[in-house]
């Protein structure tokens, strides 16, 4: 049954920490409920630094599964500490070359494609991606693999709000999920903010304050 979520912010939380959870938690959740996740498959999870890719594993150690994520040699520990059993460090190594099978690869950052992740997807498994890929071809793959392939695109459409901030209110709560933030600007320097995202450096989330 669907719980009144009628906006309270669960104690002893801020409420940087807060929005800095709502996005990624968001996209993370609406890619995530398209799928019908059992205890103990494996994941890999591409771009396990960003805001979504952070939500991610945390939603995926939730629903207990084996993750193996990516992520720059400085953030190896952050990403272990979110759930991930394993830590490819994407600067030293392609995880598409992976000599191992994964029921589901999601790529947070939209940075892979299907063709490139097929060799390391099961018979049944699933690739997602949060882009549409060059010329939107996961629109068109979310079609057709289905019918033709035994390993299938789906396109995550966010359509499911309600759901996914009741569970980040519950998952606050217990404990069982932290905002990575990695820095935060007040609004007068709102445009610092924004040039620094652009650099595809952040960890986590940017937040900005108005005081």
């Amino acid at each position: 049954a669907t719980k009144d979520i009628k906006g309270t912010i669960p104690e002893n939380i801020s409420y940087e920490e807060m929005a800095a959870c709502i996005e990624g938690l968001h996209y993370a959740f609406n890619s995530l409920n398209k799928l019908s996740l059992k205890p103990g498959q494996k994941v890999l999870v591409n771009g396990a630094t960003g805001a979504i890719g952070s939500a991610t594993v945390q939603l995926l150690k939730y629903y207990e599964l084996d993750i193996t994520a990516t992520a720059n040699t400085k953030n190896i520990a952050l990403v272990k500490s979110l759930g991930a059993t394993q830590v490819i460090d994407y600067l030293k190594s392609d995880f598409t070359k992976l000599d191992q099978q994964f029921d589901y690869v999601l790529d947070t950052v939209g940075k892979s494609s299907f063709n490139q992740c097929k060799p390391i997807l099961k018979e049944g498994g699933i690739y997602i991606s949060s882009e549409l890929g060059w010329m939107a071809q996961n629109l068109f793959y979310a079609l057709f693999t289905p019918l033709f392939s035994k390993k299938k695109v789906i396109f995550p459409i966010p359509n499911d709000t309600t759901n996914g901030f009741q569970l980040v209110q519950e998952l606050l709560t217990n404990g069982q999920f932290k905002a990575v933030i990695d820095r935060t600007y007040p609004l007068e320097e709102i445009a610092d903010a924004y040039r620094y995202v652009e650099t595809g450096e952040k960890t986590g989330n940017v937040v900005v304050v108005m005081n």
